[in-house]
């Protein structure tokens, strides 16, 4: 599934389009109990100002004082935390949990660009040396010397949707994967899409909302929201949900339902949901049947959807909503689904 770095990589094109200096701070290995996996980030500027997490906080600070001076020599470094029980404890780390992250400084702006403008891609680089370039998934040339073998690691990297430390004839390098954003098309713009949106978006989403009622499909009721006012059907098909994209209709509607989930299952999309009780779901299945979509495509519907919190108030759906939509991105079976239905 993909990676959540991409917000942070854009941060730091944003501050290098605006003037600023920019360091990357990046976990490059792990060994034990380490609070946040390869690959995870932390971007500085030249005044201190950062956004991500290497540690969930523990050794935050020391990682952004040692990333002002690379910003200063422009030499990479590479630190190690947790050496032991006692210097793990000081770290904030679990005991025996230790983590290496690389520092080193974004210069080229371009490069940063084509790095995100594509994904899946890599920004590829040797730990001691400040050369570094994007390798692309559609093929494209690394400046970074790579023998075939070391190439096609980095491949089996990207294709994999994980970051990689790498050790090559010429020394370690490191494979920053940046995979396609993750994203959540919605079917209706009604009062738990409001909640729904602001939830998807703080766990990584980029939301987009369809549904055809002027009424409903306003900048007033969806300030910021990419809303596209269009019949669900032709509007979801039009999208092209990947294996990157989530689908919930929530319209309570079948003429905007029933296309809408129609055109998902008709895509690879990695999560498929749709409101309502668990009798109006079951009458659901039986217009879709008539539609010609058979059982093993049905069962990819989470109906109703979300994990049964108990809750019945908007926000308390969007959460079961977002829990579930989490649970799916990485591959976790619910323990909890909802009762069947009785009769």
């Amino acid at each position: 599934m993909p990676n959540p770095i991409h917000p942070l990589l854009a941060t730091a094109r944003a501050w290098l389009r605006d003037g600023r200096r920019v360091a990357l701070a990046v976990v490059i290995e792990t060994w034990g109990s380490s609070p946040r996996p390869v690959g995870s980030l932390l971007v500085v500027d030249q005044r201190g100002a950062f956004e991500g997490s290497v540690s969930g906080g523990c050794i935050e600070a020391e990682v952004v004082s040692e990333a002002l001076d690379v910003l200063e020599d422009r030499t990479p470094r590479t630190l190690e935390y947790g050496i032991s029980d006692d210097t793990a404890h000081a770290a904030g780390l679990a005991c025996g949990g230790r983590l290496r992250v690389h520092v080193r400084m974004l210069e080229d702006l371009a490069m940063l660009e084509d790095l995100l403008r594509n994904p899946p891609a890599a920004l590829v680089f040797h730990l001691t040396e400040r050369r570094q370039t994007v390798l692309r998934g559609n093929g494209g040339a690394a400046a970074v010397e790579l023998d075939p073998a070391e190439r096609a690691a980095v491949e089996a990297a990207m294709a994999a949707g994980h970051s990689a430390l790498l050790a090559t004839t010429a020394g370690d390098i490191f494979a920053l994967v940046v995979t396609p954003p993750l994203r959540l098309l919605v079917v209706g713009a009604v009062h738990i899409t409001q909640s729904l949106v602001a939830m998807a978006t703080g766990v990584g989403f980029a939301v987009t909302v369809v549904d055809p009622r002027p009424a409903f499909a306003s900048p007033r009721r969806l300030p910021g929201v990419d809303v596209r006012q269009v019949a669900p059907g032709p509007g979801i098909a039009g999208l092209a949900p990947d294996e990157h994209t989530a689908v919930v209709s929530l319209a309570h509607d079948p003429a905007l339902d029933d296309p809408a989930l129609a055109a998902a299952l008709a895509s690879p999309a990695f999560y498929i949901g749709a409101l309502g009780s668990r009798r109006s779901h079951a009458g659901r299945l039986e217009r879709l049947r008539r539609r010609g979509l058979d059982d093993a495509a049905l069962a990819r519907i989470h109906g109703p959807v979300g994990l049964d919190l108990g809750g019945r108030q908007p926000a308390e759906i969007a959460l079961a909503i977002t829990a579930e939509l989490v649970a799916a991105r990485y591959g976790k079976e619910p323990s909890r689904r909802w009762p069947p239905l009785e009769g």
